[in-house]
């Protein structure tokens, strides 16, 4: 008895007020995502919002033995969760029915399940369970790949059942690796890869003179960046300015040429740039300095990945991926195909202007002209019910709720609760960002839920299991002291 006081006295209740009024939000938004006014009521269970309600009762009663379970129990069996759900998304590969394209919902009699959704907060566990473990330095290179491995393989399973959104949710965990002690490198490697392939994609085909955009712009993005980190990493003012001095000749060399003859900028850059790679691991060898030839090593990578984003993009991606890339890129104009949940997502939002048409009064949702308007496409239901305030007001409420967990997150006495907390929160901001994004056209259509407020009950008990783990095991935090 006194073990459960000493338990709900500990526990974090601003973050339990702060699920409930999302929760809570977010059926009001299904409510008015879903509901019809000639059919069943909003609390009838045979409806979206009625079945929503069930599922948010009985995420209450999950909470309850998730909090009563003793501390220890998930990090004691960490391991052997993760390596369960690891098998039923292997299960799920063959057992589930191919649904719009998918095979990622297992249907047992009347209940479907998507594993992929509780994949995230085991992957957290054993996450939090490997960087805990004795003697443990990310920075050590076996140390580094057994943490990919962790995150790569159910990655890996959710992509083999076609779910591409789900499986992107994992690149999150990379900003736990960064919190712990990866190098910000690799966050550059990243940030570095998406703007080679957004600007490859955008100016491919179009033509200044005799230069192909694209490849001039992005081996000089390459160049820039091989400059900025030769300054950061060594602050070698001779080798920049040999290198910074080399393109500017070799640009004026190629101008005064173009008055007797055509010429190709690109080559210019391309050449420019395998030219400064090639000095800059030559002067390593020289010198003995490792960081010099990572850093032509960098250049040259870059440059083979822009090659590569024709091949990548035409053969590997699917045929409704491309479309969206090039939607979102203004490409292509395809606004009853894939740009339509877009462009219905951003008129109902539009429509909804400063206040919002008020609760059940929205005309976009009524006439079901935004699809997947109660799952994915939620928030433009708030932003057309409840205008730009009410918009706002669910991204502050998401905002103070992520800095919140990071908060509880940097109080945990233990590698294993801080690595979870960080999982949590990078988690939920992924979801939250990429949500948002495609829903306003700022990012690809990808299919992932927006958090406590998408329709669904395995999203929402995915969401509601990850959060109060953390919340049991900070609870814990203050019991032992």
């Amino acid at each position: 008895m006194n073990r459960n006081i000493g338990l709900w006295k500990s526990i974090d209740w601003i973050t339990i007020l702060l699920y409930l009024l999302m929760i809570t939000a977010g059926w009001f938004s299904i409510c008015g995502a879903s509901y019809e006014f000639d059919n069943a009521g909003i609390f009838d269970p045979s409806g979206r919002p009625g079945t929503q309600l069930v599922w948010i009762v009985l995420s209450l009663a999950l909470i309850f033995v998730i909090l009563m379970l003793d501390a220890d129990f998930y990090d004691t069996y960490g391991y052997l969760i993760y390596g369960g759900v690891i098998l039923l998304l292997v299960a799920t590969i063959f057992l589930a029915p191919d649904i719009k394209g998918s095979r990622s919902w297992l249907v047992i009699g009347p209940i479907r399940m998507q594993p992929a959704e509780f994949a995230k907060f085991s992957t957290a566990l054993a996450l939090g369970k490997l960087v805990n473990s004795y003697g443990f330095v990310l920075t050590k290179g076996a140390n580094f790949l057994k943490a990919l491995m962790l995150i790569f393989l159910p990655m890996i399973l959710i992509l083999l059942q076609k779910e591409t959104g789900s499986a992107l949710v994992y690149l999150a965990f990379f900003l736990v690796l960064y919190r712990e002690g990866m190098t910000g490198y690799i966050l550059l490697l990243g940030v570095c890869a998406v703007v080679f392939f957004v600007t490859t994609m955008k100016f491919a085909d179009v033509l200044v003179g005799d230069t192909p955009l694209g490849l001039l712009l992005v081996p000089l993005i390459i160049l820039g960046t091989t400059l900025i980190l030769l300054f950061v990493e060594r602050r070698n003012w001779r080798s920049i300015q040999y290198i910074a001095g080399g393109a500017s000749l070799s640009f004026l060399i190629g101008y005064l040429l173009s008055f007797a003859m055509p010429v190709n900028y690109a080559y210019i850059s391309i050449g420019v740039l395998v030219v400064s790679a090639l000095y800059l691991m030559i002067f390593s060898l020289i010198r003995r300095v490792s960081h010099y030839a990572l850093i032509g090593l960098f250049a040259l990578g870059s440059l083979g990945f822009m090659f590569s984003v024709g091949h990548v993009f035409n053969e590997i991606l699917e045929p409704h991926q491309q479309i969206r890339i090039k939607v979102l890129l203004g490409l292509a104009d395809d606004p009853t195909g894939a740009g339509y949940n877009v462009n219905q997502s951003k008129i109902a939002i539009g429509s909804g202007g400063f206040f919002g048409k008020g609760f059940l009064n929205g005309t976009q949702t009524k006439l079901k002209y935004v699809p997947e308007q109660d799952t994915d496409f939620i928030f433009c239901t708030v932003g057309e019910e409840q205008g730009f305030v009410g918009s706002t007001a669910v991204v502050i409420l998401f905002g103070i709720f992520i800095l919140r967990l990071i908060y509880l997150a940097e109080r945990q006495k233990s590698s294993f609760r801080r690595v979870y907390g960080y999982s949590v929160a990078s988690i939920i901001l992924f979801h939250l960002v990429i949500n948002i994004g495609m829903v306003t056209g700022i990012t690809p259509v990808i299919g992932i839920p927006l958090p406590f407020f998408s329709y669904g009950g395995s999203s929402l008990w995915g969401f509601t299991i990850l959060l109060f783990i953390f919340l049991r095991l900070d609870a814990a935090r203050v019991e032992r002291m």
